[in-house]
C-alpha cells in the first residue's frame, strides 16, 4: 500500500537535497574569505575539507541504525535543522578550531540527511524507486550548482560571503519542518514487487542473503566517488599542467563535468521509466571508461579534452542512484545498509584524491586519469561480480523453495 503522505514527502526530499548539494559546494567558493575571518593561511584553513568528509562518514555511519529505530522524517528533520544551525555559525566562528568544530559536525548533519533521503525514498516508493531516486540526486547537483551563485550574490551585494550561508540556513529551516510534519513511511514497503511479479516472486527475489551483495555495491560505491571526486578536483589542475587552458578556460572546463553530471542526472529520470537499472549501470560504467580512454589518447587536442570531460561528467551522472535502486531489487534497503553505501562513498572521495595529490608531481599530470581509470575498471568488474552473483543465487532459489 502506498504510503498517503508520500508524494508531499518526496517534494521535502527534493527540497532538502538541494540544500544539502548547496551546503556541500558552499565550502570552496567560501575557503579564501575563512582563511580571513581566523587570520590563518590557504593550506591551514584546507583542513576543513577532510573535516566535512569525515563528519559525513561518522553521520552517515551513526544514523543509519537510526532510521531503521525511529520514526525517518523527524529524524531526517532534526538533522536539517542542525545543519542550518551549523551553517548560519559558520561565518561567525573567529578562530580555526571552532570553525573546524562546526564544519565537521555540519558533515554529521549533512550525511545523517543523505542516509534519509536515500532511505526513505525507498520505503516509500519499494520497486519503482528508480525514477524517483535519480531525481534525489538531480536535485543535489543543482544545489552544488546553486552554491557559487549565492556566494557571488553575496558578495556583489554585501562585500562579504556570510550572507550566503545565512541565507542557505533561513531557506533549510522551513524545508525541516515540513519533512517533520509529513508521515513517515514504513519498512514494510522495501518489499513491492516488480512490475508482473507475483508476491511470491518477489518474496523469493528478497530471500537472497545479501551480506556480500552489500559488500560489493560497497566497494562499487567507493570507487565510484573516488574517481567523481578525483575528476571534479583535478581536472583543473591536469588542464592548467599539459598547457591545454589557462585558468579561466581550465575553470569553465571543470563546469563543462559538474554541468554534464547535473543535466546527466536530469536525463536518467525518464531512462529510469524505460530501462533496467542493471542496463543504465552498465552502459554508464562502459561510456566512463570510453570517456577516459579518449581523454588520455586524445591528451595534447583540447577538443577532446571538453568533450572527455562532458562525457565522463554524463556518464557518471546516474551510477549512485542506480546503484542503490538495483540493489533495492535484490535486498531490502535498510538504514543500515544505506549508512554503510555513504560510508564506502565517503572513503572513496577522501582517499582517490589524496592519492593522486601524491603522485601528481613526481609521476606527470596523465596520473590523474590513469588513477580515475583504474578506480572506474575496477569498478566496473565489481558490477560484473555483482551481476553473476546476484543471477546464480536468484536462480538458485525456485529449487530451495521446492
Amino acid at each position: 500500500m502506498l504510503h498517503p503522505g508520500r508524494n508531499g514527502a518526496t517534494v521535502g526530499y527534493f527540497a532538502a537535497y538541494i540544500t544539502l548539494g548547496m551546503s556541500s559546494a558552499i565550502l570552496g567558493p567560501t575557503l579564501p574569505g575563512l582563511a580571513g575571518q581566523t587570520s590563518v593561511s590557504l593550506s591551514q584553513i584546507s583542513l576543513l575539507f577532510p573535516a566535512h568528509s569525515l563528519g559525513y562518514l561518522l553521520g552517515s555511519f551513526l544514523s543509519g541504525r537510526l532510521y531503521d529505530r525511529v520514526l525517518g522524517h523527524p529524524l531526517m528533520a532534526a538533522a536539517l535543522c542542525l545543519l542550518a544551525i551549523l551553517l548560519a555559525g559558520v561565518p561567525l566562528a573567529p578562530v580555526l578550531w571552532l570553525l573546524f568544530l562546526a564544519v565537521l559536525i555540519a558533515g554529521m548533519a549533512g550525511g545523517a540527511v543523505d542516509v534519509g533521503g536515500n532511505t526513505l525514498i525507498v520505503w516509500a516508493y519499494g520497486s519503482s524507486v528508480g525514477p524517483y531516486m535519480n531525481a534525489l540526486h538531480f536535485f543535489f547537483g543543482v544545489g552544488a550548482l546553486l552554491a557559487p551563485i549565492l556566494v557571488a550574490q553575496a558578495f556583489a551585494l554585501t562585500d562579504r560571503f556570510a550572507g550566503a550561508y545565512w541565507v542557505l540556513a533561513l531557506v533549510a529551516l522551513p524545508i525541516s519542518l515540513w519533512i517533520s510534519r509529513m508521515p513517515s513511511p514504513s519498512q514494510d514497503t522495501r518489499h513491492n514487487p516488480l512490475p508482473g511479479e507475483t508476491a511470491s516472486a518477489s518474496g523469493a527475489r528478497h530471500a537472497v542473503d545479501g551480506r556480500v551483495l552489500v559488500l560489493l555495491v560497497a566497494v562499487l560505491l567507493g570507487l565510484y566517488i573516488g574517481a567523481e571526486a578525483a575528476f571534479g578536483g583535478w581536472i583543473y589542475t591536469y588542464a592548467l599542467a599539459l598547457n591545454l587552458a589557462d585558468a579561466t578556460t581550465a575553470a569553465y572546463l571543470t563546469s563543462i563535468f559538474w554541468g554534464a553530471l547535473t543535466a546527466g542526472r536530469f536525463l536518467s529520470i525518464p531512462i529510469a521509466l524505460r530501462f533496467r537499472p542493471r542496463t543504465i549501470l552498465l552502459v554508464d560504467l562502459v561510456g566512463c571508461v570510453v570517456s577516459l580512454l579518449a581523454l588520455l589518447l586524445g591528451s595534447g587536442s583540447w577538443m577532446v579534452t571538453w568533450l572527455g570531460a562532458a562525457g565522463v561528467g554524463l556518464f557518471m551522472a546516474s551510477i549512485f542512484p542506480t546503484a542503490i535502486s538495483w540493489t533495492g531489487q535484490r535486498v531490502p534497503i535498510t538504514g543500515q545498509i544505506t549508512g554503510a553505501f555513504l560510508v564506502a562513498a565517503s572513503v572513496g572521495g577522501m582517499s582517490l584524491p589524496w592519492i593522486i595529490g601524491q603522485l601528481f608531481e613526481p609521476v606527470g599530470p596523465q596520473v590523474a586519469i590513469l588513477a580515475i581509470l583504474a578506480a572506474l575498471i575496477g569498478a566496473t568488474v565489481v558490477f560484473g561480480v555483482l551481476v553473476y552473483y546476484s543471477e546464480r543465487k536468484l536462480a538458485a532459489i525456485p529449487s530451495k523453495l521446492g
